[in-house]
């Protein structure tokens, strides 16, 4: 099949130091992939999204995943853009009629990065310690383990954070380890946590493209950069986080593996304070991973009920 030609591709992105690694990243892929595009006919768009704006509330407070990526979403129903790329885990599970997710690149480190200069972990810390996070997430397990801690908000890209830590706003916080490697974050205060202590967002360390479902152009040249692996994987834990109605407003964490043929999904569902934790594993043919994700979604969902 004739490859598509399009001499000229507009991305668009979030304006973060994380936002434009990523974008760049998706840049060199695809000059990589293609003989026609270069440096010169791929340009960057950056966008102001509300999400990025609004720094002093929680993310729950006003309005979820969708702050994000609502500007960028409409520029590439008007054609501004062609692509988006996005923090797949910063993505609502249900996307707006005629936009779709078509490429995954292959996953980061899923992890999440314990960093403080007091400890080394969250065990550690001192009894009454401040933990820094906008994450219902983080702070639910992070409360489950340490139901002592005192849990403030924590918003900001990588780097504003990173500042917090060191203004002594807060004891300790959370980082994606993803986002730390793909910056070349190299702090002596990062601590990799283990998934079994503390369950990563659904698809985090996953970066996904977005395009306008009409724009079979874009879908043709994106196929070679898609990894199939990291596709299955986010598409059974997307697809358990859509059953329990999953948002920035539930604290939920999910994380798909792959041996074999086999994926094994495990879930974890919490109140805000840390009680109430609902865990569970279902393991099946990585090829289906919608029905995965909906087992485990359903068994959650009985287990609070």
């Amino acid at each position: 099949m004739q490859e598509t030609v399009k001499n000229n591709i507009v991305i668009g992105t979030r304006g973060s130091k994380l936002a434009l690694a990523q974008a760049y990243e998706v840049k060199g892929l695809l000059i990589e992939a293609h003989d026609h595009l270069n440096e010169d006919n791929i340009d960057i768009k950056v966008m102001s999204t509300r999400g990025d704006r609004v720094q002093d509330r929680n993310l729950s407070e006003i309005g979820g995943k969708g702050l994000f990526t609502e500007e960028i979403e409409d520029a590439l129903y008007k054609g501004d853009v062609d692509i988006a790329v996005h923090s797949l885990k910063d993505m609502p599970t249900r996307l707006p009629t005629g936009l779709e997710l078509v490429c995954y690149l292959e996953r980061e480190d899923v992890r999440d990065a314990f960093l403080s200069s007091k400890a080394k972990s969250l065990k550690d810390l001192p009894e009454g310690a401040v933990l820094g996070t906008s994450s219902l997430r983080r702070k639910a397990q992070a409360l489950a383990l340490r139901p002592d801690l005192e849990v403030v908000n924590f918003r900001g890209n990588v780097q504003t954070r990173l500042k917090k830590l060191d203004d002594n706003v807060a004891d300790a916080t959370f980082l994606a380890m993803a986002g730390l490697n793909r910056l070349d974050i190299d702090d002596p205060r990062v601590n990799a946590v283990e998934t079994e202590d503390l369950l990563p967002a659904v698809a985090q360390g996953a970066i996904t493209i977005e395009i306008a479902s009409s724009n079979d152009a874009m879908r043709e040249i994106l196929a070679p950069l898609n990894h199939k692996e990291t596709e299955l994987r986010v598409r059974a834990e997307r697809r358990m986080l859509d059953i329990l109605d999953g948002s920035c407003r539930t604290p939920i964490a999910g994380l798909a593996v792959i041996e074999g043929e086999t994926m094994t999904l495990t879930g974890r569902v919490l109140d805000e304070d840390g009680t109430n934790l609902r865990h569970d594993v279902v393991s099946g043919d990585k090829n289906d991973p919608e029905a995965l994700g909906d087992r485990l979604g359903q068994l959650l969902k009985c287990a609070s009920s």
